[in-house]
């Protein structure tokens, strides 16, 4: 399923991390980054309007690629599955909730931060992760230093991370795409300022990841 998911993360440099609020917010937010050309949407569990907001961007934007963040439990995956998501994403790692996403074959990208929970991740099979939080956890260094020891994992750093320390990230040749909520300011949200989201998406759209050696 890491296949699968670098297939997704092929799409683009980068995956917004999005928090939303109202439920009514969710389908111009998705259609306002579709349009500035980022494809690929991770909706986060943190608020009640969450899984009906993927509800509705499946139904409204077949073009939207929806991933689950925040993921913890089964419960967490069978439900996001339910509401449209085609991936998931963890903060941490777990082998019950790798073989919980196994087994609904829903692909799962879950967060590393240390050599131990990259191995134990890799014992399950996956081998493109997610750095969290990247910039408090050692950032571009700390890729560098996997990059010998790791040579066959692939990641997408996620949490800190701007418009300005993007590039550096995506330079590195183990980094696939990066994560990053500032295509969706919250208050640009708020407002409905749906041009602001687009614009970002454009910048963010104008990186690219290396291709892999």
């Amino acid at each position: 399923m890491s296949k699968d998911l670098l297939a997704i993360a092929a799409m683009g440099p980068v995956i917004p991390v999005m928090v939303i609020d109202k439920v009514e917010q969710a389908v111009p937010l998705a259609q306002a980054l579709v349009a500035g050309g980022v494809r690929v949407l991770e909706i986060t569990l943190r608020t009640p309007a969450a899984l009906q907001s993927m509800r509705e961007i499946a139904a409204a934007v077949p073009e939207a690629v929806i991933g689950a963040g925040t993921l913890r439990t089964p419960a967490d995956a069978e439900a996001v599955l339910a509401a449209g998501a085609r991936f998931a994403v963890s903060p941490g790692y777990s082998s019950v909730l790798g073989r919980a996403c196994r087994d609904l074959q829903l692909p799962l990208l879950p967060g590393v931060a240390t050599s131990s929970e990259i191995m134990q991740a890799t014992e399950d099979g996956l081998q493109f992760l997610k750095f969290f939080p990247a910039m408090a956890a050692g950032g571009a260094a700390m890729l560098k230093a996997w990059g010998s020891v790791f040579a066959d994992v692939r990641f997408c750093p996620t949490g800190g991370i701007a418009l300005d320390t993007a590039p550096g990230l995506l330079a590195l040749s183990n980094v696939a795409c990066v994560g990053g909520s500032w295509l969706t300011p919250a208050d640009a949200v708020r407002d409905g300022r749906w041009a602001v989201i687009t614009r970002l998406a454009q910048e963010a759209s104008a990186l690219r990841a290396p291709v892999p050696h």
